[in-house]
């Protein structure tokens, strides 16, 4: 029986799509049908490249001025669209490229020709590294990675053919230089490399085996590697193909990074946790678990919940999950929901006599600080606080709980007579809130999973996988709640977050104490692939000094976390009022347009409030520029041209080209981790204007 012709796309090739005139992608986007359909058909003309140094590559017509180039093996049915172009240039590219099998990785990789000496062998080349101590003569040129063995950077991903280029790097400017020509496995293994990791930890982290036999003629195999498949997609129909090529630019829908890849994939024995500095894929990385778990592992009447903290956020993942799907019946598998809200329906469905508040109801409260032994010595403030950060998150129900939990980090220390007497105020609260009907919302989050732990006899749970977003936003409440709501056992929860981006005041939740058992299961993301490594710097130096939870009782640092790409560093202006940062902020923009700059559609000012947000959309358009205010709930379209306006709370999770961020002044913890927030929006370019009464 004769197998099936297998196609498959480069994310090259996409990408020289997306640039080409609309009519010529119509054009490309027909025959890529046909081809797709029957690559071996008569119909097809493939011609030799007769220049080119790989002879598995050929051209294919288009039409008369646009050709494709195609990788195809004299044995086998692999046919790989590798890059499209006008005539000349489609033969220029081919003849400078070669696909090859990384010997050790097993992975699909593009060579760039032009940048590999065919010539002399890299020993002759390479200067001696100088003996500690000793200064190099002025005319040596000491290697970056002269120290690092050959088989070590082919580990690392750098093809064998590349290595006397990678040996005549110097320096950070030359790593950069190469950064197209080589694989981004290679690329990325170098920059860790230089920038202090050990090989070791580098492939450990990868999960790399170095133990297996690669055979590097079988391409097939190769194309199943997670390092090939965050370049190359097999096509398998018509309607996966359409999907592809209706945003040929939205490359994240389709390819993967490696250890991403990895994550996203395949059965876990349990809870997953996931974490990772701003930009690093986090959010990406929980879509393509959502997905997986959709069509691999979800039962006939069950779902995969997609949650995260707030409306905004559920909004903008149900609008990315909708492009990420490819068939409606996976979509169909998964429920996107802010938590409340789902707590909202789901106690109404048990006819729950009470309505969710989210503050403290402050005539309650006064009523039950009247029932204070005054006699304690305990002001309104210790009160407060010991119901915010003890009793409520904790779900302290009983003074007989209240007598064992432990008060870590709380000041004073309570005796027993002294906790007895201080009950009685917070069991007033309760009554007294339930009197009206209210509920706060960690009271409410326990209802819940109470309703769920007697409920749930087995088979009767709605959902078969939970996946997080923004797990840093949730206290122990919620993440109880989560855990009621799944059954234990494989593939039950996966959690994605960053202690660094807590922007809401809640207590921080132990997820071991919530149960929610994640060892063995943790993994961290360090590399940025939205912002300027001097944008993350400047970011990061806000949270100086500052000690970061890891989630689950540790702490959390950001030494290891790098930004792949440079751009100029973050310009700081000092105001002396709000009113100063605003016209500040309109100005900036204004002279980016005067200069001719071009304002992407992604441009943002994000300020601290909806205040601010308004005022700034007022000022833009005395300028005579178009303001797009980023409403909560609402999905932000990227057809529209102008310039978005968005607080602080409202752009979590969004990107943008350039930011300019109003920092209110203050250094309160959570107000700095929304400055950090907003900073890290940025992808090229950052303004911090920065309220400071005496400028």
């Amino acid at each position: 029986m004769t197998a099936m012709p297998r196609v498959a796309i480069s994310q090259e090739f996409l990408l020289g799509l997306g640039r080409l005139p609309s009519a010529v992608q119509s054009r490309v986007t027909r025959w890529m049908l046909k081809f797709q359909q029957d690559p071996a058909s008569n119909g097809i003309n493939y011609e030799t490249i007769k220049a080119a140094r790989d002879p598995n590559l050929r051209s294919v017509r288009i039409d008369q001025d646009w050709r494709g180039v195609v990788f195809k093996p004299e044995k086998g049915d692999l046919y790989i669209l590798l890059h499209v172009d006008h005539h000349d240039d489609a033969y220029r590219w081919a003849e400078r490229r070669k696909l090859a099998v990384n010997p050790v990785t097993g992975a699909l990789q593009v060579l760039n020709l032009e940048t590999v000496d065919v010539g002399e062998p890299a020993k002759k080349r390479v200067s001696p590294v100088p003996l500690v101590g000793e200064i190099p003569a002025s005319s040596e040129r000491v290697p970056l990675f002269g120290h690092i063995a050959d088989e070590e950077l082919v580990r690392l991903g750098t093809p064998p053919e590349m290595i006397p280029a990678v040996r005549r790097i110097q320096n950070e400017a030359d790593l950069d230089a190469a950064q197209a020509s080589l694989p981004v496995e290679a690329y990325e293994g170098l920059f860790l490399l230089a920038a202090g990791d050990a090989v070791s930890r580098i492939l450990s982290d990868r999960e790399t085996r170095v133990d297996r036999k690669v055979d590097v003629d079988d391409f097939d195999k190769a194309l199943e590697t997670a390092e090939s498949q965050s370049r190359f997609v097999v096509v398998t129909g018509d309607a996966e193909l359409m999907a592809i090529l209706n945003a040929p630019l939205a490359q994240w829908r389709v390819f993967l990074h490696p250890q991403q890849r990895k994550l996203a994939t395949g059965d876990r024995s349990g809870p997953v946790r996931i974490l990772g500095g701003a930009g690093t894929g986090k959010t990406v990385l929980a879509l393509h678990r959502a997905r997986w778990l959709a069509k691999n592992c979800t039962p006939q009447g069950k779902k995969v919940l997609v949650t995260t903290f707030t409306r905004n956020l559920a909004v903008d993942i149900e609008q990315n999950l909708r492009s990420l799907f490819l068939e409606d019946r996976d979509l169909a598998k998964v429920e996107v929901t802010n938590l409340d809200r789902w707590v909202h329906k789901f106690l109404r469905q048990h006819r729950y006599e009470h309505r969710i508040i989210y503050q403290r109801d402050q005539d309650a409260w006064g009523r039950a600080l009247e029932a204070a032994d005054q006699r304690l010595g305990l002001d309104s403030e210790f009160y407060a606080d010991e119901w915010d950060q003890v009793v409520a998150p904790q779900g302290i129900r009983s003074l007989d709980d209240y007598r064992k939990v432990s008060r870590v980090g709380r000041r004073g220390v309570l005796s027993r007579a002294k906790r007895d007497a201080a009950w009685q105020v917070f069991e007033e609260y309760r009554a007294q809130l339930s009197s009206r009907h209210l509920k706060e919302v960690d009271d409410a989050y326990g209802d819940a999973a109470s309703l769920l732990n007697a409920s749930n006899r087995e088979g009767a749970a709605e959902y078969c996988a939970i996946v997080v977003d923004e797990t840093q936003d949730f206290g122990p409440q919620a993440l109880r709640l989560l855990r009621a709501m799944v059954p234990e056992g494989p593939n039950d929860l996966f959690f994605v977050g960053d202690g660094h981006q807590r922007i809401y005041p809640k207590y921080k939740a132990v997820m071991g104490r919530c149960g929610i058992d994640i060892r063995g299961r943790s993994r961290k993301l360090y590399l940025n692939y939205r912002t300027t490594d001097e944008i993350r710097k400047a970011a990061v130096a806000l949270l100086e000094g500052r000690e970061i939870d890891d989630l689950d009782g540790g702490t959390d640092d950001n030494r290891r976390y790098k930004s792949l790409s440079h751009g100029p560093s973050p310009k700081r202006v000092s105001v002396a009022s709000t009113k100063k940062a605003v016209e500040a902020a309109s100005e900036i923009a204004a002279e980016w347009s005067r200069t001719g700059e071009d304002l992407p559609p992604t441009t943002c000012i994000i300020v601290p409030n909806r205040r601010v947000r308004d005022d700034v959309a007022t000022a833009l358009g005395r300028k005579a520029l178009h303001a797009i205010v980023i409403e909560a709930d609402i999905e932000d379209s990227p057809e529209l041209k102008g310039i978005r306006v968005s607080t602080m709370h409202r752009a979590k999770g969004l990107e943008f080209d350039r930011v300019i961020v109003v920092d209110p002044g203050s250094q309160d913890d959570l107000a700095t981790a929304l400055v950090y927030v907003a900073m890290t929006r940025a992808k090229a370019i950052a303004v911090l204007i920065a309220v400071s009464p005496g400028s």
